[in-house]
């Protein structure tokens, strides 16, 4: 029996359905063996619409900061797709070195083959950023947000707030 046959076999149970004679189809997904030889190193690709940061660079892992929550990414990982909210890409390339980038906003793609594709819409490093001047648009934003006249006003000076208070949460960790 092939490979495809066990893991669709495993997928798919058919159940009585207790309200009468007919069938229910039950899903069920188990995760599959890691690839042979995809070691320890997760393989990084990191994109912007204007830029590539990491091309197909080999890590020891990727912290991200997405919807569903904050999640370490090493080789082998559940494949799956993230989408990012405003906060903290840490690359980990190997035990001594670490870069910590701040996006706005992407995508995390983990793929079976042991590699991970960020496309983010903007991502600066960490430390190029001015505490004080992130305190002073920040409150800038929220005095629009709060005194907007139009919905539109009030929905751009929200998100604003929103990515300055994830930039002053991921400063303060830092400090």
């Amino acid at each position: 029996m092939s490979f495809l046959a066990r893991t669709a076999r495993a997928a798919f149970r058919i159940k009585p359905c207790t309200s009468g004679s007919s069938f229910l189809l039950s899903v069920r997904y188990y995760a599959t063996e890691a690839p042979a030889g995809s070691g320890d190193r997760l393989r990084l690709s990191f994109a912007l619409p204007h830029q590539t940061i990491y091309s197909k660079a080999e890590v020891q892992q990727v912290n991200i900061a997405s919807t569903a929550g904050d999640m370490g990414i090493l080789a082998n990982h559940v494949p799956s797709i993230e989408q990012l909210k405003p906060g903290v890409i840490e690359i980990l390339e190997n035990p001594n070195t670490s870069k910590k980038y701040f996006v706005s906003g992407g995508f995390a793609i983990v793929n079976p083959n042991s590699s991970l594709d960020i496309n983010a819409i903007e991502a600066f490093p960490l430390d190029e950023f001015s505490p004080e001047a992130i305190r002073t648009n920040l409150a800038e934003a929220q005095r629009v947000a709060s005194t907007a006249s139009t919905e539109e006003e009030k929905a751009v000076a929200k998100i604003e707030v929103e990515v300055y208070e994830a930039l002053q949460a991921a400063l303060g960790k830092t400090s």
